[in-house]
This record gives structure tokens, sequence and C-alpha cells, in this order.
């Protein structure tokens, strides 16, 4: 379901920067007619505005045109300005020794971090170079989910995405759908990564603990260990989700099972740059490990920086369906009542 991520809280409703980034979400609708005059209407206001700007001094360099951040004040659901980390001009410092601590967002924007069609390096768009090396099992389970984004998207009324239920997204689905701003905050024993999506937590052990030899229960999240491979990079391995019965890869479907052993490797470019990479090896689902993204670029934010509530609701899900019932597929409120 979309509607409910509209209806974050009402805190970040009153957040001016997320509530411009919401605009630009991938939906559903987006597949019809309609919603295309609308954009065409957007995009002749941005040429028509664009037209009546200002000229920007010929003589500049691209460097001294080039702002950050342009456009308004954003505020925080406080309603404090946002500050960024570094101040203008200013250059990040190195890279703390094994530190990864810290507010973070997709370096692109909140935006990129999105990744409704796949992974980003991934995408499930029908070329097969995005392909990951299927399992025959994992060809048909592929082909049983019926998910709402993607090469084989369905309606919403045809999708048995466990998310439809605001079920967990599990792991490592949270990586690659609404990585806005994540918060890792780390002691001696652990690494505790707080996802602004669902404001859901992982816990990842960093005290030379090996992964567990059998799982006594398995978990949404699983079973995560860390360490150092270098003085800038932690290498993260997760295993015991609870497979494909209850979450899926990512958005399109693309299937997971219990046997999921998933590498993620957060490197530290310098202070202020983190960068993510995720390889999924699953011997029920794929022939062969494979990297679902590589590099995701972070930029570190101000330690102020409030980051907002997005959460799936059941109840907002059912007045949904009470008010405007599913649109996509012709069911109209009253019939959905």
């Amino acid at each position: 379901m979309l509607h409910w991520w509209y209806k974050a809280s009402g805190n970040a409703r009153s957040n001016s920067k997320v509530s411009h980034l919401r605009k630009g979400f991938p939906q559903m609708a987006d597949r019809f007619g309609a919603p295309m005059i609308v954009l065409a209407a957007v995009a002749f206001s941005l040429v028509a505005g664009a037209q009546n700007a200002p000229r920007i001094n010929s003589g500049a360099t691209t460097e001294q045109q080039a702002t950050p951040h342009p456009g308004p004040v954003l505020l925080d659901g406080w309603g404090r300005p946002v500050t960024d980390a570094l101040k203008p001009g200013e250059k990040p410092g190195p890279a703390p020794r094994h530190e990864i601590s810290g507010i973070w967002e997709p370096a692109r924007g909140p935006g990129d971090g999105i990744q409704a069609n796949g992974p980003r390096d991934m995408p499930y768009d029908g070329k097969p170079e995005h392909d990951p090396p299927y399992t025959p099992l994992g060809l048909e389970t592929l082909k049983s989910h019926k998910a709402l984004f993607g090469y084989a998207a369905v309606l919403e009324s045809l999708s048995n995405d466990p998310r439809n239920r605001c079920d967990p997204l599990g792991f490592p689905r949270a990586d690659f759908y609404q990585i806005r701003h994540t918060q890792i905050m780390q002691d001696d024993r652990k690494v505790v990564i707080l996802y602004e999506f669902e404001k859901r937590w992982r816990v990842i052990w960093a005290d030379g603990r090996e992964l567990p030899k059998e799982i006594p229960s398995p978990r949404y999240y699983g079973y995560s260990v860390g360490k150092w491979a270098d003085d800038t990079t932690l290498v993260v391995d997760t295993i015991g989700t609870v497979g494909n019965e209850k979450i899926w890869l990512d958005e399109t479907g693309r299937p997971a099972s219990d046997a999921m052993h998933v590498e993620e490797r957060f490197h530290r470019v310098d202070h202020d740059r983190l960068e993510l990479t995720v390889t999924i090896d699953d011997p029920k689902m794929y022939t062969k490990p494979w990297v679902a993204v590589n590099k995701f670029p972070m930029r570190l934010q101000s330690p102020d920086y409030d980051v907002v509530e997005m959460m799936c609701i059941p109840s907002e899900e059912e007045q949904y369906y009470k008010d405007y019932g599913d649109q996509a597929s012709g069911i109209d409120s009253k019939q959905s009542k």
C-alpha cells in the first residue's frame, strides 16, 4: 500500500524538507494517464519560472555558481532550521578510525534511497544484465510474488506483498527501500542502526562473537556480527532471517530464503562520506552471490538533525479504503466498506 506513506506523522507533514521530497515518490498512479497532465503542468510552471528568473553572471565559474542546498530555509519537525554538517566552503576532514556513527543521508538526497524498482545497481527493469542468477526455485518464487513495482508490477488490489499489511520490511529490504535518514550509534561492543522508515533498529554485535551455528529463532532483521576489515571499513554479516514466507528481498518481489547470508560493507571515505555495499548469497534462490548495491554514497548530517517518523499504520489503511477505495482497481469507497 502506498497511501500511508504520505501519512507518516503530523511532525513529518510539517517538515518542509520531507513534504517536498514526498511529491517525487514513484506511485502506482504514475503508470496512468491522468497524472501526466499534472506533471506536464508542473513542468511548464518550472520552465516558465526558470525563464523569468534572474540570470547568473556569465563570468562566474560553474563552481562559483553552484550552491549545495538551493531554495528556502528548511525546517525540521521541531520547527528548527536544518543545518549542514559542514559550513559553507569547509572541506571534510579525514575518516576517524573504527567509527561510522552519525546521522547519514543519501548523498544525492533522500529520494535516492527510495529504490522502489529494486536495489539501485540491480533494478528489476526487464534488462537481462540486471537479473540476479536465479535458481529454478528462485524464479518460481519470483513469479508467485505480485509486487507493486518493477518490470512485472501489478495493480494494488492484486498485490500479495506482506508490506501491504504493514508487516515489517525485514532485512535486507530495509537497505534497499526507503533508505532516507539513518542514524548509526556504536560503543565498544555493538553498532546500532536506526532506520527512519518504520522506526526500526538493528543491533550489529562487534565484540568478537561469531554468527550462531544454529538459529534458535529466525528474525525479521536476522543475526548480525561486524568486524573491522581496516581502519575505515566495517564488514557486517547477517544470517537467520525469517525467509520467503514473511519477507521479500526488495520492493519488486525478489525472493529471500532462510538460507540467505548478507554481507554489508560500510566504508567511511572521509569524515563526512560513507559508502554502503551489499552482497546477497542465498543458495536456495540464487546460483551464486551477487552485488545488489555497490558503494551507495551517503553524507553526514548535523548532529542535531531531527529524524522524523514514517510509519505504516493499519487503522489509516482501513480509513483510506473507507474514504477512497482502491481507485487503481476500480473499487470505490462504497464497495470497499
